[in-house]
């Protein structure tokens, strides 16, 4: 099967794809599996470097790439020699590492040394509760645990340790962060209403802390290094937990996923220490 014939071949599935909404009515459609139909759609985006769904518990939705994809692509042959060009198929591959609030602002600062330019896209995916990276919502995962679910792999990278950071000492009023992470719910347990100011976002808390209106918890590499804080509690070990890098077995040998496997992991190693 020649190059042109394989890449109409994928588009073609991706056209069922995107019009059934799902792997499992294309699968049905096209007489290929939902696991293959997957993989076919994976290695598309990444030779495109486009992503063309968001992976949704209940079906694939389009993207906004997706939808101008489908918009040429119902043209059928007249526009598959463009669809097809070397300048199409030259976009670097899109990484997407998603972690929480404080480990991406960690990785953000770090960035310098993980950005490959011209060979990796990286996208920054902060967020408090946990994606799937078994249907590739995220590519590399920072988690609190080791993986368990079958195909993921997993490379732990230290201890998490957390303590309380303010101003100065003599700070008692709480940034409280609504929220349902162990650090939020740790604070919540114990202030009181009197002595706490709310917010919704966690840099709002450290905000609060750097101007010297409240205290709060932090992990100890983001407390230790900013500057106007200081640790004003003994480090609290019911918080303390594991950080491993998570991906799929099937991507974590794939160079692009590689190198930014091993550079996320340095950062993480020398700020664990």
């Amino acid at each position: 099967m020649n190059e042109m014939n394989f890449d109409w071949d994928d588009l073609r599935l991706f056209l069922a794809v995107a019009r059934q909404g799902g792997l499992g009515p294309a699968a049905a459609l096209t007489g290929k599996s939902a696991p293959t139909l997957g993989r076919r759609m994976l290695a598309l985006e990444r030779r495109l470097g486009q992503e063309l769904f968001e992976r949704q518990p209940r079906g694939y939705a389009l993207t906004a790439q997706g939808l101008e994809l489908l918009q040429r692509v119902a043209g059928l042959e007249s526009l598959i020699a463009p669809l097809s060009s070397p300048a199409r198929r030259a976009a670097p591959p899109l990484v997407k590492v998603s972690a929480g609030a404080w480990v991406t602002r960690l990785l953000c600062r770090h960035a310098a040394g993980l950005v490959d330019p011209g060979k990796v896209a990286l996208r920054f995916i902060a967020a408090d509760h946990v994606l799937d990276i078994s249907r590739r919502e995220a590519v590399i995962g920072i988690r609190n645990q080791r993986p368990d679910q079958i195909g993921l792999a997993g490379r732990r990278t230290g201890t998490v340790r957390f303590a309380a950071y303010a101003a100065n000492d003599g700070i008692t009023a709480w940034a409280r962060v609504i929220g349902n992470t162990p650090s939020a719910r740790w604070v919540r347990e114990r202030t009181g209403e009197d002595a706490v100011i709310e917010v919704t976002n966690p840099r709002n808390a450290l905000d609060l802390a750097v101007s010297g209106m409240a205290r709060m918890v932090l992990p100890t590499f983001i407390g230790e290094a900013e500057a106007g804080l200081r640790r004003v509690s003994p480090p609290i070990e019911e918080l303390e937990h594991e950080q491993w890098l998570v991906t799929h077995d099937e991507d974590r040998f794939l160079p692009e996923v590689r190198r930014t496997i091993d550079r996320v992991y340095a950062v993480m190693r020398a700020a664990l220490v």
